[in-house]
């Protein structure tokens, strides 16, 4: 998990080093803003078709196999645009292409990655081992975006994407020498007890799904749908997710609108703004780490939590006064995303996880095309303080009227049946 968690971070920075340069790329070669923006969403768009796909393959594939292989692909699409970069060969419609590419490879690769770094830890620990991987994002992201201003200043535009494909590969080969939980554990009895022909201990829930996994051959992505639609648990956690990501998280956007128009500060306060939700989601992840049994309804109050505290903060008298607020609000926000994704990730059995992840990321594809457009069209109607306050009572009342419809009805599902009762005791 260390090898694994290292690799993780390396890959991130990479990413984001990449992502960085990709907008100035864009802007380079086309001079429109709206070809940057056309370009993010050419990457994204093969995951809200695709995506369904991409789990049934996880889940029929070898993982670590798939992993690797996964990885190596992305690490030659990022070196390819490095040589057409530094050859002056790259022009708008190629990267377009290369763009589509890693797309289309990361709704294999993204359920791979997942899936495989929770098979290194005991159950128990898949939240903590979560919570990991959410605090290496943060410190990725923030460290792979000042490595691209480097990046570009001493070495040119090419250098990052040549940085993310050693990254890539770097990731490639730790997979090969990484050992599941199961096996790891197997191997260290042995070793304790010299039993050679000792074999690792299996719970009832792995047979379950090792028996599910025997009747069911096709792996298809049509299941994987179906097992999401017919599963409460994971409708709600989509519902309250998709809320969240629509009307509650794009801070990048709402708050930044409302630093530098209703507050009248400058773009410097937004970047101190921009920090202190970085800093926030630090803080989450590790705090998130705590968790062992995380549930949707936990999801639930703190998405109810961080939106409440998105509508005081969309009040704010002044940047002081946001500022106070914006840290608890990214914390509850990373802890609420590591509960969410433990309960993705676990919920399901073993054996359709990779089609579950499928769904998902097709449905968080299609929520993160809808949000932009649709909360610049609400912050046009009610400015940046409406939309933040609005957005903030719609995730507060849909999740409070959900727990509250959810109550009652285990309510009467527990209720006693007094007619029979009385009838029982005659």
């Amino acid at each position: 998990m260390r090898w694994w968690s290292v690799a993780n971070l390396v890959s991130n920075a990479g990413t984001w080093m990449q992502l960085t340069v990709q907008n100035l790329l864009v802007l380079q070669l086309t001079g429109s803003a709206a070809a940057t923006g056309l370009s993010l969403s050419v990457q994204a768009g093969p995951g809200l078709v695709m995506g369904l796909f991409g789990g049934a393959a996880v889940d029929r594939w070898p993982r670590k196999l798939t992993a690797a292989v996964s990885q190596a692909i992305l690490g030659l699409v990022a070196f390819t645009t490095a040589f057409l970069v530094a050859t002056d060969q790259l022009n708008y419609g190629l990267l377009m292409a290369l763009s589509a590419v890693t797309g289309l490879i990361a709704t294999v690769d993204g359920p791979a990655t997942s899936l495989l770094g929770n098979d290194l830890v005991r159950r128990e620990d898949v939240p903590s081992a979560i919570a990991v991987g959410s605090l290496v994002h943060s410190v990725g992201r923030l460290s792979g975006t000042a490595l691209a201003g480097v990046a570009v200043g001493v070495l040119g535009t090419g250098a990052a994407y040549a940085a993310n494909g050693f990254s890539f590969l770097f990731v490639a080969a730790v997979i090969p020498f990484l050992k599941p939980a199961v096996q790891a554990l197997g191997a260290a009895g042995r070793a304790g007890q010299g039993e050679a022909t000792a074999e690792p201990a299996t719970g009832p829930e792995q047979k379950a799904a090792e028996a599910a996994e025997d009747t069911e051959p096709a792996m298809t992505a049509r299941e994987g749908m179906a097992f999401f639609m017919r599963r409460p648990r994971l409708v709600a956690l989509a519902v309250i997710t998709g809320l969240s990501a629509i009307f509650g998280r794009n801070y990048q956007l709402t708050l930044a609108v409302l630093v530098t128009g209703p507050l009248s500060a400058g773009a410097g306060a937004f970047g101190t703004v921009s920090s202190v939700l970085a800093a926030g989601g630090i803080v989450g992840a590790v705090l998130a780490a705590r968790l062992r049994r995380p549930s949707v309804k936990l999801v639930g109050a703190l998405a109810a939590a961080g939106a409440l505290l998105q509508v005081v903060a969309g009040l704010s008298p002044s940047l002081i006064f946001l500022l106070v607020l914006v840290l608890p609000m990214s914390v509850v926000e990373s802890v609420s995303d590591t509960a969410g994704t433990t309960v993705l990730q676990t919920d399901p059995p073993a054996h359709m996880r990779g089609r579950v992840l499928g769904v998902w990321r097709s449905l968080s594809t299609g929520w993160g095309l809808v949000a932009p457009p649709l909360l610049g069209l609400l912050m046009e109607q009610a400015g940046a303080r409406g939309a933040l306050v609005l957005g903030g009572l719609i995730i507060a009342g849909v999740t409070g009227l959900g727990a509250l419809l959810h109550t009652r009805r285990g309510t009467l599902r527990t209720a006693p049946a007094v007619p029979e009762a009385y009838r029982t005791a005659a």
